[in-house]
């Protein structure tokens, strides 16, 4: 399977010589690279870069993992000096994933959803051709990172002093 990621690879980077943004083609570099981290950590992928419609957000990496469905979040970096990739998953970026992840649930086949996880893979690029840095947060997020959390009013009223002597 090695002559397989070297054609990917290869095929990239042919595709890259279009006048793209850098920080697009890191960022799908980096889905290829979290493609096959990942399939060697023995996940099973059902699909990539899962969109619906009229909605804003993506999920770049669907697959199974010991009977978990996993939405997986890929941030590429080409360095981390000033913060891990994993910190761009902002509250916005899960509310849009947890909303694609539902969307995506309502299109399977059973009458109940399967546990599910969600996951982000920080990648940070090196400069030469060595393998990068992964960084692999399995749950970083549950179903309730997009609520707003209830408040708890307290009535601060001396109750003594209202009754009547």
């Amino acid at each position: 399977m090695p002559w397989l990621r070297f054609l990917i690879r290869a095929l990239e980077k042919l595709g890259t010589r279009s006048r793209q943004p850098e920080h697009l083609v890191l960022g799908k570099h980096g889905e290829t690279e979290a493609y096959f981290y990942l399939k060697n950590l023995g996940y099973q992928f059902v699909a990539t870069n899962f969109r619906v419609p009229h909605n804003r957000g993506e999920i770049d990496l669907i697959a199974w993992d010991n009977g978990t469905l996993c939405f997986v979040e890929v941030k590429t970096r080409s360095d981390d000096s000033f913060a891990p990739p994993s910190t761009a998953v902002t509250p916005n970026k899960r509310r849009h994933i947890l909303s694609v992840a539902r969307r995506y649930l309502r299109r399977l086949p059973s009458d109940r959803p399967p546990s599910c996880r969600f996951d982000i893979l920080s990648i940070v690029a090196s400069d030469d051709e060595e393998q990068p840095r992964f960084t692999l947060q399995k749950g970083a997020f549950t179903w309730d990172a997009g609520r707003p959390q209830r408040r708890q009013f307290r009535d601060f009223v001396d109750r003594h002093y209202w009754r009547k002597k």
